[in-house]
């Protein structure tokens, strides 16, 4: 059996283009790791991607050898924060904190991530490995809606997000602004490239 949690679950990584589209999203396990600053210079964000990696294949592998089910590799997604959420439609990205992730699957079990990130650790001792946590986030009540294009043009699209179409609905935030990057930004061009792009939001 093959888990593809982007095949899986379709509502949560295809969302229309066009505009904002509201959804339910469940609670989600996840790879998780933080950190600050921009993730295009700091190489603290590189570091944490790769030990990210490195510790989802070798959970893969873990999955694997317990159940025989083959495991795809879920997309690097990130929650963004900062002190001013002007700063990601001005694309102020010292300002930023993040966490990026990994989902899985609920097959995975807490023994899985702990024999993996212990055998990711000893392939990769210099990765932050350990730093690597076993997450459950729930967003519930979201806007979503995907990005195609470079990263730094999704300040008008956030813009009208928070300007207008929140107020309209009379919704806030509540919760961490989300990325889920369906494209490799090493292989594909910048207007190629497919983010989701998602809000957890609740009632005034």
């Amino acid at each position: 059996m093959r888990i593809d949690l982007k095949r899986d679950h379709r509502q949560l990584y295809q969302p229309a283009s066009a505009d904002w589209s509201e959804l339910e999203v469940p609670p989600i396990h996840y790879l998780a790791v933080d950190g600050h600053g921009d993730p295009n210079s700091a190489p603290r964000y590189a570091a944490a991607v790769s030990a990210l990696f490195t510790t989802a294949y070798a959970v893969r592998h873990a999955l694997r050898a317990r159940t025989g089910l083959e495991l795809v590799v879920g997309p690097l997604e990130g929650l963004w924060t900062s002190a001013h959420p002007s700063s990601f439609v001005d694309r102020r990205k010292d300002d930023w904190d993040w966490t990026m992730l990994i989902p899985l699957p609920g097959a995975v079990t807490t023994e899985d991530v702990e024999g993996g990130r212990a055998a990711a650790y000893r392939k990769k001792p210099a990765l932050p490995v350990p730093e690597v946590q076993l997450r459950t986030i729930t967003e519930g009540r979201c806007l979503q809606i995907l990005h195609v294009g470079p990263y730094d043009d999704e300040g008008p699209t956030l813009a009208r997000l928070h300007d207008e179409l929140m107020p309209q609905l009379g919704v806030t935030f509540n919760g961490p602004h989300h990325e889920i990057y369906l494209g490799d930004p090493r292989r594909a061009a910048p207007h190629r490239l497919r983010t989701v792009l998602r809000q957890p939001i609740r009632d005034l």
